[in-house]
């Protein structure tokens, strides 16, 4: 079902991970060996201490410390693979990321080849000049006025205030009564 849309899926795991992991496994399949070895050895020291063959005896427990100082080495060995199989990854992890960096670096060199300081301080300027009109146009259409405007109808106002003031003569004639 993997395969379901006809896309294959690349595996993570390079060749050298295969040489590696291929080591490491016999390394670990070495040590089950050399392991179950020194316990038969161990078994078979005992016995021939019993039957009294203490200088055979001896020589397969000398033998016996040899193959553990060989599962030691084993040991280090497994475990500078596995330090190895690690600093690969993270390498690997690193050449990643400085790949990005190598990219984005050309992308921001062609967009400011594109674009220069200039380029931006003119589009700026261009910009402000435009939002300048436009609050212009804004305060025309929602009937704000100048104070030139604001002037002249001070004017128009004294004017008519003015004429206002010649009021026409109030009658000397007493007023009628009120009539209940």
């Amino acid at each position: 079902m993997g395969n379901l849309f006809g896309r294959k899926r690349r595996s993570r795991v390079t060749e050298q991970d295969k040489a590696v992991l291929q080591q490491r496994d016999k390394l670990k399949q070495f040590q089950r060996r050399v392991g179950l070895s020194l316990q038969r050895e161990r078994a078979l020291a005992r016995q021939l201490l019993q039957d009294g063959k203490r200088e055979k005896a001896l020589l397969l427990l000398k033998k016996k410390r040899y193959q553990e100082q060989l599962l030691d080495r084993t040991e280090n060995q497994i475990s500078n693979l596995e330090r190895m199989v690690q600093d690969i990854e993270f390498t690997q992890i690193e050449m990643k990321v400085i790949e990005g960096l190598k990219i984005g670096n050309e992308c921001l060199n062609k967009m400011h080849q594109v674009m220069s300081i200039e380029e931006v301080e003119r589009i700026i300027g261009e910009t402000q000049d435009a939002v300048e009109y436009q609050r212009q146009i804004d305060e025309l259409l929602a009937g704000s006025l100048t104070e030139e405007d604001e002037d002249a109808i001070l004017e128009e106002l004294n004017a008519i205030t003015q004429e206002q003031m010649e009021l026409p003569e109030v009658p000397s004639e007493p007023l009628p009564e009120k009539i209940p």
